[in-house]
């Protein structure tokens, strides 16, 4: 009986062995792909430096040469950007910085200040090679920034995240939102006639990463109908011309990318997979379209309220903000509201003038009043990224001695002194155990609730993306446009069309040459960025912003220097300051022309025209509150300036 039971022990022994082999075989399939792919961008890059050893960069057959080899490097870095972009995003701006110097601006600002970045590899690489007069030693840096950065893609930290699917699903949907919204527009690939080649090869090699770790993890793989879809949309892209300006953006977004994000997201519930990355910051879960405006968010609109969920206290608290919004009981005299310059009836803008009053009501401000619609998509507020909540934009306006000219204080005290606010204001106060008296906090977060309600609407695009609709054949082509030729997608990013590129933790900002009229005289003197964070960089650069209903928004750019979108268009097609004359050292757009033709720029407009959402506007208040004060009492609902 102890033999056989001996026997039955060994026997059972050698069963978990062969089943651990078989597991760990399995998982090494996997992380040999990783292991290959990591190793072939390493091997790439060396060969870029045995080229470059040996050639004459005033050769033009060696400079092809060198070209020639980036190119073969890019391949196999996107072979395994499926995994880079997403493990080690810092790092990955040394193997493919898009700017040799960034300074971060990612969620991270929220809590430490901004510092700088230097970037490096393949992109700077081959922009480099097209100035006059490069050097081997400028070049080969590039390089070898990159490759001594590829270990650090080998560290425990890295490779033990491929041990568990969880990371798969992350590193998939990041893949997917950047096929939606970089991949295919030219944003760091610096040869625009290697954008689609780039695109068809690196989604055959994720078919192969798709297949190994299917393999591996059979328990949760990816489903027959995603690996279906995923087969037709490689067949499409085959079909597709290698010319980006002619490749139809629109139907592989929405026919292939949109659904695909849609099934990886039903597949993250449903296998719970668990981030501990802060690349997941914005992102969520359960949103299953790149076109709901859900897919991400950058701001809290509910600030100091935000453990409340109970609708009907939430109705509570916007019917307070809406009545705050339009009373000028905020201002140092009175006299102004957060309507004054936010109307509402004008997509909670200014559309009447280049940039409103001073509080003094005689001098100007020096910028155009951004609409507030959508402001909640943005990481930093304000153009020059001043502020990292919406609260605090809406406390710093409102004390401002220029825009609404009053104190903290004095604002508390006007607004208890009003019973339909101070009793309002006591009752949500249960919400907000941290505080025990209403406070500034307690105002400006209502004011930021009632206008983030006008960014739920959605637009004709968002629609047919979504497959409710269709969109007209000019509005298609136009996006088309956009995304290729017109280099708007290059700063306008999918889905919200602003600064915020996947996966949606920064906010950009670009250097245009913003003149300070339209005959291109001067520079605008605002040094934007660079008053918050000053740096050579940052001088002269701006928030970029939301593209939708710019149509309803007029005048644009920061000083609303121009007063139709034709103008905006042309400013960009002929190079932005640069292009126009005016001297601007650091310019993040390119000063070449686009050559845009006068049927692309109408298609153009008919594109962003289809991003007017359709926002349901309401009547302003009848009435104010009634103060105990009754020197407040004569005050006008939105203010007289």
């Amino acid at each position: 009986m102890k033999r056989q039971f001996t026997i039955l022990f060994i026997i059972s022994l050698c069963i978990i062995a062969l089943l651990s082999f078989k597991t760990t075989n399995d998982n090494d399939t996997y992380i040999a792909t990783y292991s290959s792919y990591a190793e072939n961008v390493i091997n790439t890059q060396k060969a870029i430096i045995g080229c470059l050893d040996s050639a004459n960069l005033q050769n033009e057959k060696d400079v092809a040469n060198l070209k020639d080899h980036i190119n073969r490097a890019r391949l196999s870095l996107k072979a395994a950007d499926f995994w880079l972009r997403y493990l080690e995003p810092a790092a990955y701006k040394k193997l493919n910085g898009p700017l040799p110097v960034e300074w971060e601006t990612e969620v991270f600002e929220k809590f430490e200040k901004p510092y700088k970045r230097e970037g490096a590899g393949l992109t700077l690489a081959a922009l480099y090679l097209d100035e006059e007069h490069p050097t081997k030693d400028s070049l080969r840096n590039l390089i070898l920034a990159s490759i001594n950065t590829l270990p650090t893609y080998k560290a425990d930290s890295i490779t033990n995240e491929l041990k568990t699917y969880h990371h798969f699903f992350l590193c998939n949907r990041l893949y997917l939102l950047n096929l939606a919204a970089i991949y295919t527009t030219g944003f760091e690939c610096p040869e625009t006639e290697q954008v689609i080649p780039e695109l068809k090869q690196m989604m055959k090699d994720v078919q192969t990463i798709y297949t190994a770790f299917n393999s591996s993890y059979p328990s949760t793989p990816l489903s027959p109908a995603y690996l279906s879809l995923y087969q037709k949309a490689i067949q499409f892209i085959s079909e597709q011309p290698s010319d980006y300006t002619k490749f139809d953006h629109y139907t592989f977004i929405r026919d292939y990318v949109n659904p695909l994000f849609g099934m990886n997201q039903q597949l993250i519930q449903q296998y719970h997979v668990i981030s501990h990355s802060m690349v997941d910051y914005s992102l969520t879960k359960t949103c299953t379209s790149i076109f709901n405006k859900s897919v991400y968010n950058g701001q809290n609109a509910k600030g100091i309220f935000i453990r409340l969920d109970d609708s009907a206290a939430l109705a509570e608290l916007d019917a307070l903000g809406k009545l705050l919004f339009y009373d000028p009981i905020l201002s140092g005299n009175n006299n102004r509201s957060c309507a004054s310059c936010h109307n509402p009836k004008q997509y909670f803008t200014d559309t009447t003038v280049a940039t409103a009053f001073q509080f003094d009501h005689t001098n100007f401000l020096p910028r155009n009043t951004p609409t507030l619609i959508n402001a909640q998509f943005n990481h930093l507020i304000m153009l020059d990224g001043k502020h990292i909540t919406l609260q605090d934009q809406t406390k710093a306006v409102i004390t401002s001695p220029v825009e609404m000219g009053s104190k903290e204080q004095d604002i508390v005290d006007k607004v208890l002194s009003c019973k339909e606010y101070r009793d309002g204001f006591r009752k949500l106060l249960q919400y907000t155990p941290q505080e025990k008296e209403i406070t500034f906090s307690h105002i400006a977060s209502a004011i930021t609730y009632y206008y983030s309600r006008f960014s739920k609407f959605y637009a004709p695009f968002d629609d047919a993306m979504n497959k409710t609709a269709d969109l007209d054949a000019e509005a298609k082509a136009g996006f088309n446009v956009f995304m290729s030729k017109a280099q708007c997608a290059t700063c306008h990013f999918v889905p919200q069309f602003n600064g915020v590129k996947p996966p949606y933790v920064g906010s950009e900002f670009e250097v245009l040459g913003v003149p300070a009229d339209t005959n291109y005289k001067a520079l605008s003197s605002d040094k934007g960025r660079y008053i918050v964070n000053p740096a050579t960089e940052t001088t002269n650069a701006f928030r970029t912003g939301t593209i939708r209903n710019t149509a309803r928004t007029k005048p644009y750019m920061h000083n609303g220097v121009f007063t139709s979108i034709e103008q905006v268009i042309d400013f960009y097609d002929a190079g932005g300051g640069t292009g126009h004359g005016l001297k601007v050292n650091n310019q993040t757009l390119s000063s070449d022309s686009l050559k845009l033709t006068k049927p692309e720029k109408q298609q153009l407009i008919a594109f962003i025209n289809s991003l007017n959402e359709k926002i349901r506007f309401e009547s302003a208040p009848e009435k104010l509150p009634a103060s105990k004060n009754k020197a407040l009492n004569t005050r006008k609902v939105g203010g007289e300036y």
